[in-house]
């Protein structure tokens, strides 16, 4: 765990989290791209999590589910995820922020410590699709937008009109 200045802990998420976890996400996206608990939970518990909680006074208030994933081959909306899964690189699934949390930099703090996480476990990229207008802040944390492999241009789609496939090199941090 760490904690920041103003008092923001970074820690694994876990179930306990999950009730506020879904209680942010439902605030932060459209219906189209709610993740249900049981899927929302599976990702907590893969082997080669990276989910992270940002908590302030014991209060959740962002989150960021990131696991070990195959290359290019992005998980479907929804779908439950189960082991075993041969992690090639770091899938960035999903980050929210409270509203309490905005404009605080915890989502940097959640993908840069996942970064370590990641690189620790021997990763060497991230991958994701950015929705609804995201990005240009994944632009901002080194993200650049190749064009989608053709093997999951179907799963990216399912993102909705704006999505875009993103990927990063990571490097070790120390």
């Amino acid at each position: 765990m760490t904690i920041d200045r103003a008092g923001t802990a970074i820690r694994p998420l876990e179930r306990h989290h999950l009730s506020a976890a879904l209680e942010i996400q439902a605030l932060a996206y459209p219906a189209a791209l709610l993740e249900h608990e049981r899927a929302f939970a599976s990702r907590i518990t893969l082997a080669g999590s990276c989910c992270l909680a940002a908590t302030r006074d014991g209060v959740l208030i962002a989150y960021l589910l990131a696991h070990a994933w195959p290359s290019r081959a992005p998980p479907s909306i929804g779908n439950v995820l189960a082991d075993p899964v041969v992690g090639e690189v770091l899938f960035i699934h999903d980050l929210a922020v409270s509203l309490t949390g905005r404009g605080t930099g915890v989502g940097r703090q959640l993908v840069l410590r996942a970064f370590d996480l990641a690189a620790r476990d021997g990763l060497e990229r991230a991958e994701l699709i950015a929705v609804e207008g995201a990005a240009g802040y994944w632009q901002r944390l080194g993200f650049t937008s190749p064009e989608v492999p053709a093997e999951s241009a179907g799963k990216v789609a399912a993102y909705g009109a704006a999505a875009r496939w993103m990927e990063r090199d990571i490097e070790r941090r120390n």
